[in-house]
This record gives C-alpha cells, sequence and structure tokens, in this order.
C-alpha cells in the first residue's frame, strides 16, 4: 500500500508539471489540461482513486491545499491598491460581487432545487475568476490597455474577496447544522476565533518580518510553516474556523505599513506548480463522471445563468458612472472565466457538509465543476472573436518592458513616458527600484520571469523588452522567458563582451538579440556614459537639420538609441548608417559629444558675430 500512494504521489507530481508545460505551450489557462488529466486518470481509466488510495489523509491534504491557497490569494488584498485601478475595478469587486452572488444564489435555489443556505454557498463559490484564469486568455485575447487591465484587477481582488464570502457562507450553515448550538452565538464565536486569530497571527508575521527576526533564506518557510500552525490552532480552538483564520491573517499582513511581502508572495510559484497542480487533479479525479451528466438542462442552464445574465447585469450596473463605452461593456460581461479557487474551495467543504448530513452537499463540486468547464473553454474560444466584433483589440504594442532600472534606464524611462510611451522598469535591485519609485516611473520589484511577475505586471500596451541590467545570469532567462509570451522578434539585449567568454557559451538564437543600441554597445559602456556625465535628449530630424547634421553636431559620441516615428517606437539595432527627416531621435549623448556641441554653437556664433561686424562699422 505504501509503494501504491508513492507511486500514484509520483504520477501526479509528473502530471501537474505536465499540465503546466502544456498550458504555457497551448497559451491556455492550465487549469484545462489540469481538469482534463485529473478527469482521464480518474473517471475516464480509473488510474487513480484518491479516496480509495489515500483514505482519511485525502481530507488533511485537500485542507491544507485549501487554506494555503486562501492565504495566497489574500497576501494581494492591498485596501491602498485596490482604488488605484480605477472606480470600474472597485465597483466590480463590491457591488458586482453581490449582485452577483444574488443572482446566482435565487437561480440555484429555483433551478436546482436547493436550500436557500446549500444555494447562496454555490453562489459564493462560483463569484471569483482568478489571476491563472484571466492572466493567460488575455494574451491571447490582447484587448485594449484599460479593459485588459480591468479584467486582470478583478480577478486578483477578487479571489480573496470571493473567498471570504464563501467561508463566511459555510460557517453559518456548518453552525445552523448543530442541533444543540444557538445559531447566533456560535456564529459570533466562530467569527471572533477566526477575525481575532487571524489578525494577531498576521500583525505576529509582519512584526517578525519588519524587524529581520528569522534569516532571509528562512523568511517563505517560516511564514508557510506558521501559516499551516496558526490553521489547524485556530481549528482546535473552534472547528472550522480554520480557513477564515488564514484569510484574514493575509489580508492583515498585506495592508501592514513597513512589510515587505514580495518575497513571500513568491512562495506560491514552486507550491503552484508541485502541490496545487497535483491538488487539482486530485480533485477532478474524484469526480464522478455520472454525477456531471445527472445535472441535465438544470446544470446547462445555471451555467447559462452565470455567463448570460449574472455577469452582465453585474457589469452594466457597475459600469454606471464610468467612461466605458457600450463595447467596451459588451466585452467584459463576456469574459469571467472561473478558476482553481472555486474548485479547491468547493471540494473542501463538499466533504464537510456531507458529514454533516446537508441536502445537496453531494451536488455542489460537480456543479461547480461545470461551472468552470463551461466558462473557461468557451470564453477561451470565443473571446478573441467578440473582441474583434466590439472593435475592442488593442493596436501595436509600443510600450517596453525595462530589465534593469539603472540610470540609464530610468532617465531613458522618464524621456519615453514624456513622449506618452508606456515603460515598466523591472529589477531585483532595491535601490534602484526606490530611485524609479522617486522618479514615477512603474516598477516591478523581482525577478520579470517568476510566475509571480506574469500575474503582477501590467502587460497592457507593451510589446517589446529591453534587457539592460548587469545580472549576466539572469539576462538569458528573462530573454527565453519573454521571447514564449512576445516572440522572438520583440526581445533585444545588450552586446555585454563578457558574454561571449568560453565561461558563458550561450545559443546562436539568444546572440542574435543582442545588437540593441549597435553592435558594440555594452551594460559598461552606457553606465561609464551616464557616470561620467551624459545624458539622454530627444531631437527632432528634419530637412534643415538631418541625421548628417546630427552626426556632424555631436560626433562620435552620441549614440543613437530610439527614434519615433508616426506614433510608432523603433528600436537602434545593429549597424546605423542613416535615419529618416520627420522622426523624433532619442540619443545618448556622451560629456564629449555636448562639448562638441557647444564648441560648434560658439563658433557658429563667432562667424556670426564676424560678419555683423562690417555691416556696424560701415
Amino acid at each position: 500500500m505504501v509503494e501504491q500512494i508513492t507511486a500514484m504521489l509520483g504520477l501526479v507530481g509528473v502530471l501537474s508539471i505536465l499540465c503546466q508545460w502544456l498550458g504555457w505551450k497551448l497559451r491556455t489557462p492550465a487549469i484545462l489540461p489540469l481538469l482534463l488529466c485529473g478527469l482521464l486518470v480518474g473517471p475516464v481509466f480509473g488510474v487513480l482513486n484518491p479516496d480509495a488510495i489515500f483514505g482519511d489523509l485525502l481530507f488533511p491534504i485537500i485542507s491544507l491545499g485549501v487554506a494555503v491557497i486562501l492565504f495566497e490569494g489574500a497576501l494581494t488584498l492591498n485596501f491602498s491598491e485596490i482604488k488605484d485601478h480605477g472606480r470600474m475595478v472597485t465597483h466590480l469587486v463590491s457591488i458586482g460581487t453581490l449582485i452577483t452572488w444574488a443572482i446566482i444564489g435565487v437561480s440555484t435555489h429555483f433551478i436546482m432545487g436547493f436550500g436557500w443556505e446549500m444555494a447562496m454557498l454555490f453562489g459564493a463559490l462560483v463569484v471569483v475568476t482568478g489571476p491563472t484564469v484571466i492572466v493567460p486568455m488575455l494574451r491571447s485575447i490582447k484587448p485594449k490597455s484599460q479593459l485588459s487591465s480591468i479584467l486582470r484587477w478583478e480577478g486578483i481582488v477578487i479571489d480573496p474577496i470571493g473567498a471570504l464570502l464563501a467561508v463566511l457562507v459555510f460557517e453559518y450553515i456548518a453552525v445552523a447544522a448543530e442541533p444543540t448550538s444557538h445559531i447566533l452565538h456560535s456564529l459570533a464565536y466562530m467569527l471572533g476565533i477566526g477575525l481575532g486569530v487571524g489578525a494577531l497571527a498576521g500583525y505576529g508575521i509582519g512584526q517578525i518580518i519588519r524587524r529581520g527576526l528569522v534569516p532571509h533564506y528562512l523568511k517563505n518557510t517560516a511564514v508557510l510553516t506558521i501559516m499551516l500552525g496558526v490553521f489547524v490552532g485556530s481549528n482546535l480552538i473552534q472547528e472550522e474556523s480554520g480557513l477564515l483564520t488564514v484569510t484574514v491573517m493575509g489580508i492583515w499582513l498585506a495592508n501592514m505599513r513597513g512589510v515587505d511581502i514580495d518575497d513571500i508572495i513568491e512562495f506560491k510559484e514552486t507550491l503552484t506548480v508541485l502541490f496545487i497542480s497535483g491538488l487539482f487533479i486530485l480533485l477532478a479525479a474524484r469526480l464522478d463522471s455520472q454525477a456531471l451528466l445527472q445535472l441535465g438542462w438544470q446544470g446547462v442552464a445555471l451555467l447559462l445563468v452565470v455567463m448570460l445574465i449574472a455577469r452582465p447585469i453585474s457589469v452594466w450596473c457597475c459600469g454606471v458612472g464610468t467612461s466605458l463605452t457600450r463595447a467596451d461593456k459588451w466585452f467584459l460581461s463576456w469574459v469571467a472565466p472561473r478558476g482553481i479557487v472555486a474548485a479547491a474551495v468547493s471540494s473542501l467543504f463538499a466533504i464537510k457538509l456531507e458529514k454533516l448530513g446537508i441536502p445537496g452537499a453531494e451536488q455542489i463540486v460537480p456543479l461547480v465543476f461545470l461551472i468552470i468547464i463551461g466558462t473557461v473553454v468557451s470564453q477561451s474560444l470565443t473571446a478573441g472573436a467578440w473582441a474583434r466584433f466590439l472593435g475592442v483589440k488593442a493596436g501595436s504594442a509600443q510600450g517596453l518592458l525595462i530589465f534593469g532600472a539603472s540610470k540609464f534606464s530610468r532617465e531613458l524611462a522618464k524621456v519615453l513616458l514624456s513622449k506618452n510611451i508606456p515603460v515598466i522598469l523591472a529589477d531585483n535591485n532595491w535601490d534602484n527600484i526606490r530611485l524609479s519609485r522617486m522618479d514615477n516611473i512603474p516598477v516591478y520589484f523581482g525577478n520579470p520571469a517568476s510566475e509571480h511577475a506574469d500575474n503582477a505586471i501590467d502587460m497592457t500596451g507593451v510589446g517589446r523588452l529591453l534587457v539592460l541590467s548587469p545580472y549576466r545570469q539572469l539576462n538569458p532567462l528573462v530573454t527565453f522567458h519573454y521571447q514564449d509570451f512576445l516572440g522572438k522578434t520583440k526581445v533585444f539585449g545588450l552586446n555585454n563582451s563578457e558574454a561571449n567568454s568560453a565561461r558563458h557559451q550561450l545559443s546562436e538564437s539568444y546572440l542574435k538579440r543582442l545588437c540593441l543600441f549597435g553592435e558594440n554597445v555594452s551594460y559598461a559602456r552606457l553606465a561609464s556614459t551616464m557616470a561620467k556625465g551624459g545624458v539622454i535628449k530627444s531631437t527632432n530630424l528634419t530637412e534643415s537639420f538631418n541625421f548628417e547634421n546630427f552626426k556632424q553636431r555631436y560626433g562620435e559620441g552620441a549614440l543613437p538609441l530610439i527614434y519615433l516615428q508616426d506614433g510608432r517606437v523603433n528600436l537602434v539595432t545593429g549597424t546605423l548608417e542613416s535615419l529618416p527627416n520627420g522622426i523624433e531621435l532619442i540619443s545618448l549623448l556622451s560629456v564629449e559629444a555636448l562639448a562638441e556641441a557647444q564648441a560648434s554653437d560658439e563658433l557658429k556664433a563667432q562667424k556670426e558675430t564676424d560678419v555683423e561686424l562690417p555691416i556696424l562699422n560701415g
């Protein structure tokens, strides 16, 4: 039996990696291959039967997995940031959540015949979307920037809000099912434990991080283990209070001042691939295919209510008073896929409710999976065509993501932003990020090739990556990561001489992209020029002052970087022979180039004076 459990755990781990890779390769939400894989190894072929294999261990595995999911989602809920993403996002995650919950809950009661408590629980479970399904879909659809930003931030913020709502409804049902307890008293006690212990634990972890009481290499592990300990301890104090506790704990930590949790959020990456993905396969393998079929027309009708009634009403109500057009609202009305939070939380609640003998509990999981399958499949296949029909597809993305926030990058970003060109600076050096923020430049602190960056960086309007960092080990990783996302012709780097040494043998395809700003321009040259007093300047090239005049004025100390023409951003790569008139050239001017230009101006002024003197004397 031990060998069988070990083999199944190994199989689930391998399958989770393959499904994640397949989702990445096909540019679709990984939840689809994970779901299909779980159904194939479970109810279809019978290779994996989680209940028979894991027995009493299955419930703790699912329980701890859901705790991790809710805690990680809560870490992203920073209240001060919600208002920064527009009125529509704020409305969708507040008013829109309540509208969606009410419509789906009422519809579930009348269509499926659920009791009011179970109907409202189901409604709370399926209000969430989530970045893991939204972000891959947006990359494929490429709607205009405002719509992409709204959907992305709605998915990030609504995850913990929807989960908290579902937990509260579940707590009410669990307490109400106890014949010996007074509902209000027990519910108040459970809420008190969840809110109190969660806030206290969040504050305690915040103090540990703020004061540096654990070394950096232990921080992520310490937070994870403390969170799991608090989850178990809260359940021991008051049964079923653990999920509320870890959700409140994460929200408190996210909103605590002076606490840097970016590194903590990144711990989700390994867990997502190995733990949460594996958990989703186990959940799908437990699904009874007959239970899905038995939902019949009622299940399909409820799916249509979720997609065609609840979502549009929510969007149109939340859109009142915003600048969104009718086409924008119709697009938002269609895109709202459900994700892994709904699947994981519903599976855990179903197990608990079945033990309590609540009618309809056995139908919760297949119904939630039907909503997930229906929304993800239908919207993934049709959202792109719908965006084209409505005319809300984004135009050519002219913005730049720059890896490396050195002084050169910051000065270049400031010039481009002044020309209304979107720029994001990414760096894992905090001092560079701090200085960038002081200049009001959009930034990302951390590794831009991480999954956290995929969800956190708003790539709306960004079409190219410039690798301008001194990190020789990380530069190729970032390059290849964004080649898969943006395309091989959209990623450029500097030709650092060190990269060609025998110690750093790189692929030919990578070396071909190392031609940014010229064949022999390195990071060291740019940094040295800036350190000596070089400046980045914008110059209009016209018939009276063309590129030849520009070179004569500034000499060899001028390095052309980028030129703007008809609203398009053109990068200077390789050997530059000439440039057309009617463009705006952005270049790096060394101290020598500035001195040469000043000498040229003085000489020109002197000549004009010499011409005027005879006239005055006459």
